[in-house]
C-alpha cells in the first residue's frame, strides 16, 4: 500500500509550515522522504533548491531534522554530544556551537553531566538542539514536544520563532493543534496521503466557521429556538435535549452574539445562555479529515505503532 498518493506541497522560506492530519495521514512518511531517509519511487522534490533524489548529499548539508525518538547518546554529556555532532558536520567552531545551544535551551548547568542522567525533556530539548548544530537552512520538526511540560514546549516555541527570524524554513508535524495554531504561517492538512486543504490557521478556521448556541429557559421551546438558528445560519441546528440547547455552525462574519440575542428576543423565545464560540484547529481537524480506525488503512509503519 502506497503511504503518499501524489503529495504536493510547498512552503515559503523563511515561515513555518504545519502539517497536520490523522494518525496513519502520512505525515512522518513524507518528512523521511523529504529528509532523504527514504527514496521516493515516484514524483520529484526539491529542499533548499536542490533535487531530493540527485542531490540528496546537497539536501543532507542544508538541514536539520529532530524526528519522534531522540538520537543522543546516553553515555556522552549533553556536551559531548552536541561537540560530537558539531564534528560530524565538520563544524570549525564545535566548542564554542556546543556551548551556545546549551545556553540556548537552557541545559547549561546539567551539560557536563551524561544524558542519560537527565529527565525526558531534558533529552528531548538536547535532540532539538542537535539538529541546529549546522544552522539549517531548513528544519524538520516531527512532533518535537512530545512529552515535554508546558515551559519546556515554550521554550521550543520560542526557538522555532527565532529561527525563522533568521530566515530558516521549518516544517513542523504536531499533535499539539494549538502549538500549529500559534507557530504556522501556512498548514497542509494532509489525509489519506494527499494534502486535503491547505491554507492559514485563519482560513481554514473559516472553512469551518463559528459556532452558535443558545440555551432555552423551556424545553417546549427547543424546537421554536431551532428555527431561529436556522434562519439566523443557514444550517442545519443540532438539538440537545438534556441541556435544552441548540447548535448550529455559521460562517456569517456579521453575525454577532447582541444580535443573536435580539433576534430570539423579537421570536418571543427566552434564552438562559447564549454563545458564540469561534473554531479552533481542533475543529478543522475533526471536520476536514477522516477517521482512519481500520489498521488496514495504515501504512506499514504506522501499522506497527498502532498493534
Amino acid at each position: 500500500m502506497r503511504a503518499l498518493r501524489g503529495l504536493d506541497l510547498a512552503v515559503a522560506q523563511g515561515t513555518v509550515c504545519g502539517l497536520l492530519g490523522p494518525n496513519g495521514a502520512g505525515k512522518t512518511t513524507a518528512v523521511r522522504l523529504l529528509t532523504t531517509l527514504l527514496r521516493p519511487d515516484a514524483g520529484a522534490a526539491r529542499v533548499a533548491g536542490h533535487d531530493l533524489v540527485r542531490e540528496a548529499a546537497a539536501v543532507r548539508r542544508r538541514i536539520g531534522v529532530t524526528g519522534q525518538d531522540t538520537s543522543i547518546d546516553g553515555d556522552l554529556t549533553g556536551r559531548e554530544n552536541l561537540r560530537l555532532f558539531a564534528r560530524l558536520h565538520r563544524a570549525r567552531d564545535a566548542a564554542a556551537r556546543a556551548g551556545e545551544l546549551l545556553d540556548r535551551f537552557g541545559l547549561a548547568e546539567a551539560g557536563d553531566r551524561p544524558a542519560s542522567t537527565w529527565s525526558g525533556g531534558m533529552r528531548r530539548r538536547l535532540d532539538l538542539a542537535v539538529s541546529l548544530v549546522r544552522r539549517p537552512e531548513v528544519l524538520f520538526l516531527d512532533e518535537p514536544t512530545t512529552g515535554l511540560d508546558p515551559a519546556g514546549r515554550g521554550l521550543i516555541l520560542e526557538v522555532v520563532r527565532e529561527l525563522t527570524g533568521e530566515g530558516t524554513t521549518v516544517l513542523l508535524t504536531t499533535q499539539y493543534l494549538e502549538e500549529a495554531d500559534r507557530l504556522a504561517d501556512d498548514i497542509a492538512l494532509v489525509d489519506r496521503g494527499r494534502v486535503a486543504h491547505t491554507g492559514s490557521p485563519a482560513g481554514l478556521k473559516a472553512l469551518v466557521g463559528t459556532h452558535a448556541e443558545v440555551v432555552v429557559a423551556d424545553g417546549a421551546a427547543l424546537e421554536a429556538a431551532a428555527g431561529v438558528l436556522d434562519r439566523l445560519t443557514g444550517s442545519q441546528p443540532s438539538l440537545d435535549r438534556q441541556r435544552q440547547a441548540v447548535g448550529a455552525v455559521t460562517r456569517d462574519p456579521a453575525l454577532t452574539l447582541p444580535h443573536l440575542v435580539r433576534t430570539f428576543d423579537a421570536a418571543g423565545v427566552r434564552l438562559v445562555d447564549a454563545s458564540l464560540r469561534p473554531p479552533t484547529l481542533d475543529d478543522v481537524f475533526l471536520r476536514l479529515t477522516e477517521p482512519r480506525t481500520d489498521p488496514a488503512d495504515l501504512p506499514h509503519d504506522d501499522k506497527e505503532r498502532a498493534a
